[in-house]
């Protein structure tokens, strides 16, 4: 079973709001077994919403529409969708009495007479009662097709397709079951990790998919499969256990690669590590800014194995903090593998930790040179056995040089706690 999205308002279009709307939906549909066929988004007017609609039915059979729902002129969802189906406004006193006390529990009062219009709802449309806002849900069916008109508040949204979409669709379309399964990997780009799967996406059978989800520095890896045969009970586990044996067998193929499954984050595995080997770590960044302490930090009870980190952005506080002799910063310059080694040296001696992390580079747009170009940056990980250190040049935009910085530096600790 497949459906169509579509968002309506003149503030998705010009870039004044982001549809997060959207992709909450997509993530549900896709849980109860309906696949989003297409996505669209169009404008406040009468003309724009008829076309959407008309394009999002002959796409899918189900149709969700989110936006304009509200008591304003600009909102105009409704009454177009009245024409469409052929449908009159008539006043729903339930609905009126609904919104009247909710406004009293939130202790607004009486609604305005503006309000009044949200009771006024198609007489021909299955109407969904909001318990969490003033903007009714409404089903409407036109020849076995179904289109759904839900207010575009994300709160109230959710609790409509939550509450009341969500069931009737599963009540009135049979859908195939849908799994996923993901792995996460850091390290590496997707034209090189699928290089290295091509063998394993070829045997893929037909109903199960790879897909490549690149961000900065990392790929998620997404197997999908959807139920091929009968709706047969256990449909859903045999599939499930098919995902379960294909996602062993693709960690296997790239074990270096992989740090974590699902929703993982780097910074999450890394403290997991650590809290196991019950080891303390600290950070000492130069060109990062702190970022990567930012990172460890984001994860909570993260103190449990981060006392802290040392910024030392300049010559004096890398001498002055971290005891990088001055010699080295004068014959090597700050980014180096001599200065990022004692950096991380130095970090585990001021931090009091078993394990430190140094980085020191050029994020850029300037600073560079023909034999250290933006974008060069050295990183190393020390313990009291070793130091290990690497290089590695990104390219001229700061940001992504800082963000890019703080994922390989991340995973590189942890193949050295791991000692992959």
């Amino acid at each position: 079973m497949t459906a169509h999205l579509l968002t309506i308002g003149d503030e998705i279009l010009i870039g004044q709001i982001t549809d997060t709307n959207s992709a909450w939906m997509s993530r549900q549909l896709n849980l109860n077994g309906i696949v989003v066929k297409g996505k669209s988004s169009v404008g406040d007017t009468r003309q724009a919403i008829i076309d959407g609609v008309e394009l999002a039915m002959a796409n899918a059979p189900i149709v969700l529409i989110t936006g304009g729902l509200g008591p304003t002129k600009d909102d105009i969802t409704k009454t177009t969708l009245c024409e469409m189906f052929d449908s009159p406004l008539v006043f729903h006193q339930e609905v009126y009495d609904r919104i009247d006390g909710y406004f009293k529990k939130i202790g607004r009062g009486t609604p305005p007479e503006s309000i009044r219009h949200q009771a006024m709802l198609p007489d021909k449309a299955l109407i969904l009662p909001n318990k969490v806002g003033t903007a009714s849900g409404m089903w409407f069916e036109r020849e076995g097709k179904v289109v759904v008109s839900l207010p575009g508040v994300p709160f109230e949204m959710e609790y409509l397709m939550t509450h009341e979409v969500l069931p009737l669709l599963k009540a009135k379309f049979v859908a195939r079951p849908i799994v996923h399964r993901t792995l996460q990997t850091a390290g590496e780009g997707e034209s090189n990790i699928a290089k290295r799967l091509e063998a394993f996406e070829e045997a893929l059978p037909a109903h199960i998919k790879l897909a490549y989800l690149p961000t900065l520095g990392q790929v998620r890896l997404r197997l999908t499969g959807v139920w091929p045969g009968d709706l047969t009970e256990g449909a859903e586990a045999r599939l499930q256990e098919e995902l379960d044996a294909l996602k062993v067998q693709l960690w296997a193929l790239i074990p270096d690669l992989v740090y974590g499954e699902e929703n993982d984050s780097l910074q999450e595995i890394v403290g997991q590590i650590l809290r196991r080997q019950g080891k303390q770590f600290g950070t000492a960044e130069s060109c990062t800014g702190g970022y990567v302490a930012h990172m460890i930090t984001l994860v909570p009870g993260s103190s449990d194995y981060f006392p802290g980190s040392v910024v030392s952005y300049s010559y004096e506080m890398k001498t002055k903090l971290l005891g990088v002799k001055p010699e080295t910063l004068e014959h090597f310059g700050a980014v180096s593998e001599e200065t990022v080694r004692e950096m991380a040296e130095g970090a585990r001696k001021t931090l009091g930790v078993d394990v430190s992390l140094a980085i020191s580079g050029i994020a850029g747009p300037g600073g560079g040179t023909p034999d250290k170009p933006v974008g060069t940056v050295w990183m190393a990980v020390s313990d009291a056995n070793r130091t290990i250190a690497t290089k590695i040049i990104f390219g001229r935009d700061r940001s992504k040089n800082i963000q890019l910085t703080g994922v390989y530096a991340l995973n590189m600790v942890r193949k050295f706690l791991l000692e992959v």
